[in-house]
């Protein structure tokens, strides 16, 4: 793990010197758009829960980037005197619109490649994040366009989250957390936040894919668990997994 670390770190640095790229004025290395895309995911997963109004801690992206706070704080300065983050004391870090912007159109280059692997090349949803990030890394939008027709025009990736637009547009959604949703509704299973292998697995195998109809009939207080209706099955779920899976009124 410490090698692990310390080769990530290595990585940091060259970005920060530049030598992942010509580093002039606004321009941005592959790996800052990925920090930028970490930076929006986290931020959007705070909103729905409550949790804060779109600012995030570097703890939680330095746990999320697997490497160590000092690093991300080195990768979080240069983001900011680019002008794509801000930071308000005692609160964290947010990005400002053309960080958003900017974490949108990386957004868009891992969803096609997601929606790729798995439209196009059939391997399975749980099997492709590794394999995504490193093809989404560095990719021209040249061939991301072009990934996405043959994918079908894909509006989702396979986890449901919309595809930003070219420009960097994400189009408004009206779904809600199943922990928030009602119940003894019929609703539908728009998106599901988990990325880690094994959970993916086990989300399928309770059948609760995106585009599934589910019911909930109770949900226990002091965040028990949650019993759904999933077609003609009944499933029980931790409060945790209902933080995941996002869905809307059929």
């Amino acid at each position: 793990m410490a090698g692990k670390r310390a080769a990530k770190e290595t990585d940091l640095l060259d970005d920060l010197s530049g030598e992942d790229g010509d580093l002039s004025g606004a321009d941005l290395t592959a790996k800052m758009r990925d920090y930028l895309a970490e930076i929006f995911r986290l931020s959007d997963r705070a909103r729905d829960t409550g949790t804060s109004d779109g600012y995030i801690g570097t703890s939680a992206l330095a746990e999320l980037k697997d490497v160590s706070p000092p690093a991300v704080n080195r990768m979080v300065t240069r983001l900011r005197e680019l002008g794509y983050l801000a930071h308000e004391p005692y609160k964290g870090i947010r990005l400002t619109p053309e960080g958003e912007r900017e974490a949108l159109k990386q957004l868009r280059r891992q969803r096609i490649v997601e929606a790729f692997l798995v439209n196009v090349m059939q391997f399975h949803w749980h099997e492709i994040k590794s394999e995504a990030d490193r093809m989404a890394h560095a990719l021209p939008d040249v061939i991301a366009d072009r990934m996405w027709e043959m994918a079908g025009h894909p509006e989702v990736c396979p986890h449901g989250e919309p595809i930003p637009s070219a420009n960097g547009d994400l189009p408004p959604s009206d779904d809600q957390l199943l922990i928030n949703a009602p119940h003894n509704h019929l609703l539908i299973v728009t998106r599901v936040r988990a990325r880690e292998r094994d959970r993916l697995e086990y989300i399928a195998a309770l059948g609760l894919l995106p585009g599934t109809q589910i019911e909930i009939l109770q949900m226990a207080p002091f965040n028990g668990p949650i019993q759904l209706r999933a077609g003609k099955e009944y499933r029980i779920i931790g409060h945790n997994l209902g933080e995941m899976i996002k869905v809307k009124p059929e």
